[in-house]
C-alpha cells in the first residue's frame, strides 16, 4: 500500500488491533472489578484494594490503550481515505458510544474513590457487556463494510 504510512501501514494497523483489544480488555473487566467493589464495606482493606486495583487498569493500561487506538485509527482512516464511506460513519458512532462509556467508567471510578458510588453490583454486571457488543458492531462494520 502507498499513501502516507507507506509500508509502515502494516505495522500500524497491527498497534492499532493491539490497542482496541488491550481498551476493550479494560472497558470490560473494570465494571467486573466495580461489581466486586459493591460487596466490600466502604473503607474496608478489601475496599482500598479495589481502588488501587481500578485506578491502576484505568490510568495505565485503559486509558493509554484507548489513546492509542483513536491515534492509529484515526491515521489509519486518513490513509485509506473512509471518510465519506458508510460502514465508517457506523463505525464512529460506535466509537463515540465506546468513549461515553470509557468516560463513565473513569466516573465511577472516582466515585468509589471517594466512597461515594450509586450504583448496585447488577449494574455493573450488565454495563460490562456493552464494550463487547459495540465491539462486535465495530467489527462487522469495519470488516464487512455492509454500506
Amino acid at each position: 500500500m502507498t499513501g502516507f504510512l507507506g509500508e509502515g501501514y502494516l505495522w500500524m494497523k497491527g498497534l492499532h488491533i493491539v490497542a482496541v483489544i488491550t481498551w476493550m480488555v479494560g472497558m470490560a473487566y473494570l465494571p467486573y472489578l466495580f461489581a466486586y467493589h459493591c460487596r466490600a464495606e466502604p473503607g474496608s482493606a478489601q475496599s482500598e484494594t479495589f481502588k488501587v486495583m481500578e485506578h491502576r487498569l484505568l490510568r495505565y493500561v485503559t486509558n493509554p490503550a484507548m489513546l492509542a487506538a483513536w491515534v492509529f485509527g484515526l491515521a489509519l482512516a486518513a490513509h485509506l481515505d473512509v471518510w465519506d464511506q458508510g460502514w465508517f460513519h457506523g463505525k464512529l458512532v460506535l466509537l463515540l458510544v465506546l468513549q461515553a462509556l470509557h468516560v463513565a467508567i473513569a466516573r465511577w471510578r472516582r466515585q468509589f474513590a471517594g466512597d461515594s458510588n450509586r450504583h448496585q453490583e447488577k449494574y455493573f454486571r450488565r454495563v460490562s457487556h456493552l464494550p463487547s457488543t459495540a465491539m462486535i458492531g465495530i467489527v462487522v462494520l469495519a470488516v464487512v463494510k455492509p454500506f
